[in-house]
């Protein structure tokens, strides 16, 4: 998708492009968390590897409301500023609904979900005239999952040893579901339906801990730059495998492989060797799979639990890290003896934007489907700067246009 300075580009009948302007974008939606930010970017606009554009019809004859794209793009909460900027330069701030029992001073409202609904509340009513208009996030979190794995036909796939497969979903199979949300923590949500859910599980140990621990023991600066380091780290030199306490043997009578991790970060406590001794790079690759490795463990029990087939992993934290997804999915099926695969999203770090999207009371999104697919099979997040963009086009038979902003500061950036 290619971007404009005056407006946000969408889609015409004919399969041309053209630019909405401002008064043509008719929602604003945000997930806010606490660090990290995400919002529709008409700059450069570039679709993140992994992921494509998609054309979504809406089927329902009393709300043909939808023409045009919906975009996602990334704002660090450190920034929170130029994503303010962003917002009333591009003259979207209008994008909003017009709430019939607010005060005249607060007509101008969009959707909004997350911790940082609250947090944030006050600085985008000073700043931008808005009012936040707060959705719970644990309803947008598997509204956004529910219409994705329903309206996007290559939504779902798993990776295996550098392989991406994408999973064909019955839409009248899919549920029950275990849906794993890594953040800053790990959520873990039984789904049994359209707004049946239960949080069922969780662990404190996720992206947060990752970015925190990353932080202090390699002194990078993004949570991005974290991952890049771990892709060039062997977390051998680090982590004492079960070949260490065997002379290099396997453990047979047990199961398990000379390669096998026996204790993340173990050969620290027999080396006579400083942090210093060590590479940034294989600390932060023993510390993602220390964390990629005990979340993968916890969701495939929690599935156990409760019968459930299906297992789908989301958040920012994949960030769709081929290290990551290749390490939740070992961990899968090493505790489930091959019976059970780990499953990623392709919009995996915009479901809680698109659920309060999706929530805007005057429209009907029940009817929206996917007609239209154009694949592109790559494996890992494209990003530019501090910005990762993403887009969903959608259209109908009416003629009006929609842009969407989402923001979403999900505590995984300073």
């Amino acid at each position: 998708m290619e971007g404009r300075s005056s407006g946000i580009e969408g889609k015409l009948e004919d399969g041309g492009f053209k630019t909405l302007d401002s008064e043509e974008i008719s929602h604003l939606a945000l997930d806010i968390g606490v660090n990290d930010n995400w919002t529709v970017d008409d700059k450069g606009l570039k679709s993140p590897k992994g992921d494509s554009p998609l054309r979504v019809s809406c089927c329902n004859p009393n709300y043909s409301i939808l023409n045009g794209r919906i975009h996602f793009a990334k704002f660090e909460t450190s920034k929170i500023n130029e994503c303010l900027e962003f917002i009333r330069s591009k003259k979207i701030i209008s994008a909003g609904y017009w709430h019939h029992e607010a005060p005249v001073s607060d007509k101008n409202v969009i959707k909004a979900t997350g911790g940082g609904a609250y947090k944030f509340a006050d600085l985008f009513k000073d700043n931008l005239g808005l009012s936040l208009d707060k959705e719970d996030e644990m309803d947008c979190l598997v509204g956004g999952a529910n219409f994705l794995l329903k309206a996007v036909h290559h939504e779902a796939f798993t990776y295996t040893d550098g392989q991406k497969e994408y999973v064909q979903i019955d839409h009248n199979d899919l549920y029950p579901y275990l849906l794993v949300n890594i953040g800053s923590g790990v959520s873990m949500i039984k789904v049994d339906g359209d707004d049946k859910f239960e949080r069922v599980s969780g662990t404190n140990v996720g992206g947060g801990t990752f970015w925190g621990l990353g932080r202090l023991l390699t002194k990078c600066k993004s949570f991005d730059e974290l991952l890049e380091l771990s892709h060039r780290g062997n977390n051998r030199v680090i982590d004492m495998l079960v070949g260490d306490i065997y002379g290099g043997l396997d453990y047979s009578k047990i199961g398990l492989a000379s390669t096998t991790i026996a204790s993340s970060f173990g050969k620290a406590i027999s080396e006579n060797k400083e942090l210093e001794d060590y590479r940034p790079e294989d600390v932060s690759r023993s510390l993602l799979r220390m964390i990629s490795n005990n979340v993968g463990q916890i969701a495939y029990l929690n599935a156990l639990r409760f019968g459930l087939k299906r297992i789908f992993f989301g958040g920012f934290f994949i960030r769709s890290h081929a290290y990551t997804m290749d390490t939740i999915s070992v961990a899968v099926n090493f505790w489930s003896k091959g019976e059970a695969k780990a499953m990623f999203l392709r919009h995996e770090g915009f479901l809680g934007a698109l659920g309060a999207f999706i929530s805007h009371e005057k429209n009907n999104y029940d009817g929206l489907k996917v007609h239209q697919l154009v694949e592109r099979v790559q494996t890992s997040a494209s990003n530019s700067g501090d910005k990762i963009q993403s887009s969903l086009a959608v259209d109908s038979n009416d003629s009006g246009n929609i842009g969407a902003v989402s923001i979403q500061l999900s505590r995984l950036s300073c």
